[in-house]
């Protein structure tokens, strides 16, 4: 070989060296969004992107979000986190209920874990403290599977002739048993009897109205479920089957046509989990990012299917709603 010929080809292989390293080095960081629900096309996954945007990052132009659904079927959510360990994702979003948080546990020893759920962080073991997470986990937590007792109260001043009330468990859910003892508590303190019913998948939702219409329940509590809030249609729709005046976890149920709901905006509560993610891809760590807590809650009215139920909601409590549905 020519000597010239050889210095051509070296610097060739060099210059693609350079190239390769370079690609290598502007990599686009790829995200794990893992949700114990069913739905794309929601508060969760547009109020993440807006959150991203708001620390510089476009999904599709300089990172990319890979999108797991376990559609209800939380004894998925292990295999699922171990998929993304092995795609060594750069961060992991583990939303949309504690038992997703508590599948994406382990994988925090080598990936950061942002999660977003209704429960308390501490009690779950998830974080050291809200102020000092201490490990590679952190998030937002918005409380709401804490607040069963408040959301039957309101229903009892939404309907203070009811009798009995009925309320609607997800058993597979890691918060069942807190609730249920909330909910106890809650009826002690109306005075009223209460009906649980427990459902994990649509034919035991279906099994569950049924029962709520053969025992003539009066009112409902749907509780706080990732999975509910995917088969809200289907929810809202059987409460209306059965004339049942039902309070939720999120204004999306009362937009359906539920008659109100007691809980934190979705939107604003996902943006602030997408918010982190971007922090955390931009250097940050886990471990000095504080526990964001949801401070606005929202308490909605559905009027029109209240007129529907032939209900007559005191002008007092509409006035303390946050908002009313026409």
């Amino acid at each position: 070989m020519r000597r010239r010929e050889f210095i051509t080809l070296l610097g060739g292989a060099a210059a693609a060296w350079l190239l390769a390293a370079r690609a290598q080095q502007i990599a686009t960081p790829v995200v794990g969004f893992l949700h114990s629900g069913s739905e794309i096309h929601s508060p969760h996954v547009i109020g993440f992107g807006q959150g991203l945007s708001e620390t510089g990052f476009v999904d599709g132009r300089n990172v990319t979000v890979q999108y797991r659904f376990a559609e209800g079927r939380y004894d998925r959510l292990p295999a699922m986190v171990a998929d993304f360990v092995n795609r060594k994702v750069a961060v992991l979003a583990a939303v949309g209920g504690v038992q997703t948080a508590i599948a994406a546990k382990p994988a925090s020893f080598t990936i950061p874990v942002i999660f977003a759920n209704g429960s308390d962080p501490v009690q779950f073991g998830l974080v050291e403290s809200l102020n000092r997470p201490g490990g590679n986990m952190t998030g937002v937590s918005f409380f709401t599977a804490t607040l069963e007792a408040k959301r039957l109260g309101l229903l009892f001043e939404l309907i203070p002739t009811a009798r009995t009330f009925g309320i609607l468990i997800n058993p597979t859910n890691d918060n069942a048993e807190q609730q249920l003892k909330d909910i106890a508590q809650g009826g002690l303190t109306l005075s009223r009897p209460v009906t649980i019913q427990k459902a994990s998948n649509e034919r035991e939702i279906e099994a569950a109205f049924e029962t709520f219409g053969q025992q003539q329940v009066n009112a409902l509590l749907v509780g706080s479920d990732p999975y509910f809030f995917g088969q809200r249609g289907k929810i809202v729709a059987l409460a209306a089957r059965y004339t049942l005046p039902a309070i939720y976890e999120w204004r999306e149920f009362a937009q359906a046509g539920g008659l109100a709901s007691y809980g934190t905006n979705l939107l604003d509560d996902y943006r602030m989990a997408g918010v982190y993610v971007g922090r955390i891809l931009k250097g940050e760590k886990p471990a000095n990012l504080p526990v964001v807590q949801a401070t606005k809650f929202e308490f909605v009215i559905n009027s029109k299917t209240a007129k529907a139920l032939r209900l007559d909601v005191s002008p007092t409590l509409s006035a303390r709603a946050d908002d009313v549905i026409e």
